[in-house]
């Protein structure tokens, strides 16, 4: 498990080092990034900005209590809240930068795959493809950011386990949102694409995990979100040349 985890880690900066092979491409990803970023990042102010109003808001009951158990409530409450919102802005931030930057992330995804070789698909999934994916992957994020903000409504430890859930679960939501294009470009969805990646799902969290940390630091997004693409198609086709190999070894064996 844990050696499948470091090699999900690795997945990323091997999709960092592609930077060195497709400097041009890479840096066509960055646009998109940047966009959206402002918009995510000046939304995650104007929470911050009237949390307390919304904090007092839901905590009428507090309003008599002896000091300092209003604040403490409500700072905690605070918390949890911005913690769901930063979880619910990450995924919010890949959904939409992937279906603003579809031809910008189709040009890395073709580059990638052309690198590792084989046959490519032609044709990515295709815009509307990635709108419906962005929409899908926004409701999970509202469902993982709901479950964070419950957990962490926990007395005493729900503050740490929270956030760490949250970074856990919406990374291994990304790396999954993230890859999807190398399966879909080949027709497989669902089923396919889940018992490809059954095997694999240490490798998964790893990149996710890793993936969410870079974006939680300052701009982090913005740069990472070329390399997360690169390096999880990576993934994506180690899983699917593996089933193919897999595939046509099982065929010759029935062949004797």
């Amino acid at each position: 498990m844990i050696d499948g985890f470091l090699k999900g880690v690795r997945m990323l900066l091997r999709g960092f080092a592609f930077w060195a092979k497709r400097p041009q491409v890479m840096l066509l990803g960055l646009i998109p990034a940047a966009i959206v970023f402002v918009l995510v990042v000046a939304a995650l102010i104007g929470l911050g900005l009237g949390l307390p109003s919304v904090t007092d808001w839901l905590t009428p009951f507090a309003d008599d209590w002896a000091e300092p158990w209003p604040g403490i409530v409500r700072g905690a409450l605070g918390a949890v809240i911005l913690a769901a919102a930063v979880v619910l802005a990450a995924v919010t931030f890949t959904a939409v930068t992937l279906a603003v930057g579809d031809p910008f992330y189709e040009a890395i995804w073709s580059a990638v795959e052309t690198e590792l070789g084989g046959e490519v698909p032609e044709h990515g999934p295709g815009f509307w493809r990635a709108v419906g994916d962005s929409l899908g992957l926004i409701g999970m994020g509202a469902v993982i950011a709901i479950g964070v903000g419950l957990v962490g409504l926990v007395p005493l430890v729900g503050a740490v386990v929270g956030p760490v859930l949250g970074v856990v679960l919406s990374g291994r939501l990304l790396a999954g949102e993230l890859g999807s294009r190398a399966f879909a470009a080949r027709g497989l969805h669902g089923e396919s694409r889940r018992r490809m990646l059954r095997g694999r799902r240490s490798e998964l969290f790893g990149f996710g995990a890793a993936t969410q940390l870079c974006f939680m630091v300052p701009l982090g997004a913005v740069i990472a979100m070329p390399a997360a693409v690169a390096g999880s198609t990576m993934l994506a086709r180690a899983a699917i040349d593996a089933a193919a190999a897999a595939a046509a070894a099982a065929a010759a064996a029935g062949g004797e």
